[in-house]
């Protein structure tokens, strides 16, 4: 079942300027999205094969084409209309895309000698536009194993390259056609000046006025739902978390009492976390909240499990059999609400190009199957978790909800490796709250940006008193990052890790060693499933 909210309608869009981008596969493809709006400009992304024709349609003051896992070369490579290298409006081709596009004009790609991945010395020839007030040389990102080798029946000429990558920026010099390409990741934090870069193509070429903002994006949106739902009503899954406090605050402006809440206690939740979803959606959005305890029927389901799918499986099976059963007593209901956010859709590999490799399922995303019996509306699913922290901000949501840190939807599921017990919940439960009261006291919860505890499969020797002890190991995991598609390890001070290992080990039976992840995103996920 296709989202009603998977992207915006032609004749539906928040703004007059609009750059649509088009998806490839690439696993950074939102980011592009979102450095257009943050410079201000609205954007939203496409199947790869949208026509010129629906283009057209749109009004696009510009066009990007995305950068994606495949090889031009791959049988079945998605492949895009060129016609709409001819519309009339500036089209940007990043990696995929810039091989894409330079073929369709008549280059040459070819497989490069040595893949280029990493971070790469770009020399740049001519600044006058996308490169303006870019320093060269600058550092860029790469990640291509093709790439542009002959431009000369192409109307193509280069402005910027490395030592490996003599096209790594090419420009055309046909008048009808108005062309950019290059060959590295202008969008990732990597690129130190790569929002620079997608500014200058915004502004110095595709001429924007830049007055796109959140507020607009939330007035759409509500427009969008009330469009969609007319009078039927909508259930929306609450979790506690940021995600699904903005979508009940959205639902709640857009249709008001049409609005019912529905809460499970799949028993894999961190302590007192049912108390304080029923507390603050009744008292703070005074909505109608159901909360049903299934905790037996989800641990029952995890007995024995041990791979992180197959608990994910199961879990979003559940969770789905428990929102049936709650819609046969909610008259009208028609509508599920979730807070899918674009990570949880591009690392199930649900991007729009369909070619985006799946990390891992979603409870909410690739755990929901067609028989659902609902029509699913996902309100975030194009957004960031900054930029819903943002579109909270607009809606009135409390800071104290807002930047609380993300629980994983299968909860503590995914941060016990093996098999899910109660003895083993009780022990993850604890070291959490202690960890979370530890980060707290040193006022470092707004500084990081998710913090928890694992419990690993593993159990080491250790000496409490005069004995020998042989019991488990605790993982601590701090990260710091801005929109959960990279991470960095947080550099906790050591007598905050310190205190957190001395308490866990003394005041929860069953542990004694804790060690600190220090693994960055990627190569690593933030959770360990």
């Amino acid at each position: 079942m296709t989202p009603p909210f998977s992207s915006p309608a032609p004749d539906h869009d928040p703004h007059d300027e609009i750059i649509p981008v088009l998806d490839f596969g690439g696993q950074t493809t939102q980011l592009i999205a979102r450095r257009l709006r943050e410079v201000g400009v609205f954007s939203t992304i496409l199947r790869p094969d949208t026509s010129a024709d629906e283009l057209r349609a749109m009004q696009p003051k510009g066009i990007v084409l995305s950068g994606g896992p495949a090889s031009i070369f791959e049988e079945g490579a998605p492949d895009m209309d060129p016609a709409l290298l001819r519309l009339g409006v500036p089209v940007l081709g990043i990696c995929y895309g810039m091989q894409l596009a330079s073929r369709h004009l008549g280059a040459a790609v070819t497989r490069a000698e040595h893949r280029e991945y990493g971070q790469a010395n770009l020399t740049i020839a001519d600044d006058s536009d996308l490169f303006h007030a870019v320093p060269s040389p600058t550092t860029v990102w790469m990640s291509h194993s093709d790439q542009v080798a002959a431009l000369s029946a192409a109307h193509l000429q280069p402005i910027a390259s490395t030592p490996t990558c003599p096209f790594a920026a090419v420009r055309s010099t046909d008048p009808q056609v108005t062309f950019f390409g290059v060959q590295f990741h202008p969008e990732v934090t990597h690129t130190p000046y790569g929002t620079d870069l997608i500014r200058n193509f915004a502004y110095a070429v595709c001429k924007c006025s830049g007055t796109w903002r959140m507020t607009e994006f939330a007035e759409t949106q509500i427009n969008r739902i009330r469009r969609v739902v007319g009078a039927d009503r909508v259930i929306c899954g609450l979790s506690g978390g940021v995600d699904s406090a903005v979508v009940t605050a959205l639902l709640k402006r857009a249709i008001g009492d049409q609005l019912t809440c529905v809460f499970v206690d799949n028993g894999l939740l961190r302590r007192h976390e049912r108390q304080l979803v029923e507390t603050t959606f009744k008292d703070h959005f005074n909505i109608d909240l159901r909360v049903l305890d299934a905790s037996k029927a989800f641990l029952k389901d995890l007995v024995g499990v041990t791979d992180p799918q197959e608990k994910r499986r199961r879990i979003g099976h559940r969770f789905v059999e428990e929102f049936k059963a709650a819609a046969e007593e909610i008259k009208g209901a028609r509508f599920l609400a979730q807070g899918t956010l674009y990570p949880d859709v591009i690392e199930s590999g649900h991007g729009h190009s369909g070619e985006a490799a799946n990390i891992k399922l979603h409870h909410n995303v690739g755990g929901l199957p067609e028989e659902l019996g609902f029509e699913l509306i996902e309100p975030l699913r194009e957004l960031f978790k900054d930029e819903v922290r943002k579109l909270g901000e607009v809606l009135g949501v409390p800071d104290s909800i807002l930047w609380r840190h993300p629980f994983p939807g299968p909860g503590l599921a995914v941060r016990i490796l093996g098999e899910i017990t109660p003895e083993r919940l009780e022990i993850v439960r604890s070291c959490d709250e202690i960890v979370l009261e530890e980060i707290i006291s040193a006022d470092l919860y707004r500084s990081t940006s998710q913090v928890f505890a694992v419990l690993l499969p593993v159990q080491s020797v250790g000496v409490m008193g005069d004995g020998r002890t042989y019991e488990n190991v605790v993982a601590v995991r701090a990260v710091e990052t801005r929109d959960f598609m990279s991470a960095d390890w947080a550099r906790i001070p050591f007598d905050v890790l310190a205190r957190m290992s001395n308490r866990i080990i003394n005041e929860v039976r069953g542990v004694n060693r804790v060690v600190y992840d220090i693994s960055s995103k990627p190569p690593a996920t933030i959770e360990w499933e």
